[in-house]
């Protein structure tokens, strides 16, 4: 993980999107520094950047390898940790001919699953033994952050052999009850699959797996799920019922029957968060939740995934929890605006 003791603009830059507590920064020739906070992007006041000194700036926090593999494909991921310990998720790139740079500031303290204030089936899936669990939304949507809640809280209260797949490492966990392996893509493994393969060697009682990208990698974890581990995974996806169809649809439709079965018999649940704009100009998360009762299994098994949304609205007994209906109570709580809720209701003739 690149670090620089040297004081650099680009450093100085990092440092300020902490004092601000901004998410995001973002570098491009003839442009200042724009970071966004709470949200929204905001330009900073300094002079615009040439790529002279952007590139020279990126050349000063890459190891020689690092530097030559972003000169060689002109894109680059990695972490790196300031001085005082604050960490960035960086993907260094090129647009319209010229260097650019996007960073995500990476909290020092990893927050607890009370400071997020997640409903009561998360605090269940961290108790399990075996399965796995899809935490999934956009970009930006904190699945990172929900998913190092997780593990550190495990971390915390289980002598288990943790192992992480990550693109690029982005909480750094000190072992506590557990031991913890975190391995980066490029560094430690050179792809999800081929990690996967070699973890069942590694003696793991719980897998993170940073993304499932590809066939092989969802196979790979559904099989970890079944031979006895916990598994948790990302997926870009929108809601807890597309999720299913993601997996599934990401496979021949010859194999499709395969992949339903085993998955209702693995899947334990599916987290899917949004991060919205709150009424006091910060951002607020909403989860929809769902969990693998006998009626989703059978449902998932039968390929009728167009019925698990009603499912989940209806099974609020089960510590399920329907995106809209989060919606709703965030507006009753005068926590999120009416116009806020609407903008990402799924069924908006229904929240009307």
């Amino acid at each position: 993980m690149p670090t620089t003791k040297h004081p650099t603009k680009l450093v100085s830059f990092f440092e300020k999107a902490v004092a601000i507590n901004a998410s995001d920064t973002h570098l491009a020739v003839g442009l200042p520094p724009i970071y966004r906070v709470y949200g929204n992007l905001h330009r900073d006041e300094g002079e615009a950047l040439s790529a002279n000194t952007l590139l020279e700036e990126i050349e000063k926090i890459l190891p020689e390898t690092l530097w030559k593999q972003y000169q060689a494909k002109n894109d680059i991921d990695l972490s790196f940790e300031l001085p005082s310990k604050e960490r960035f998720r960086v993907d260094i790139f090129w647009k319209s001919g010229g260097p650019a740079l996007a960073a995500r500031l990476i909290p020092a303290h990893i927050p607890t699953l009370e400071d997020l204030e997640v409903p009561e089936a998360v605090l269940d899936f961290v108790e399990l033994s075996q399965g796995i669990v899809l935490v999934t939304g956009p970009t930006g949507a904190g699945k990172s952050t929900l998913l190092a809640s997780m593990i550190e809280h495990i971390n915390q209260t289980r002598p288990d052999h943790i192992v992480t797949l990550e693109d690029p490492i982005e909480f750094a966990y000190e072992a506590k009850q557990s031991l913890i392996s975190q391995r980066e893509l490029g560094i430690d493994f050179q792809s999800f699959a081929e990690g996967l393969k070699h973890v069942f060697r590694q003696d793991p009682d719980v897998v993170l797996i940073g993304e499932m990208r590809d066939p092989e990698t969802i196979v790979t974890a559904l099989t970890l799920a079944e031979t006895g581990h916990l598994v948790f995974a990302t997926l870009h996806t929108n809601g807890a019922a597309s999720t299913i169809e993601r997996v599934i649809n990401a496979f021949p439709a010859i194999q499709q029957q395969q992949i339903r079965l085993q998955l209702s018999l693995v899947l334990r649940g599916v987290i899917s968060q949004l991060l919205l704009p709150s009424v006091d100009g910060k951002l607020l998360a909403a989860r929809e939740i769902m969990l693998n009762t006998h009626a989703v299994s059978n449902t998932i098994r039968e390929g009728k995934t167009e019925q698990l949304q009603n499912i989940i609205f209806s099974s609020s007994a089960d510590k399920m929890q329907d995106l809209d209906q989060e919606l709703a109570g965030l507006v009753e709580e005068n926590l999120i605006t009416t116009d806020t809720a609407y903008e990402y209701a799924r069924n908006k003739k229904n929240f009307r």
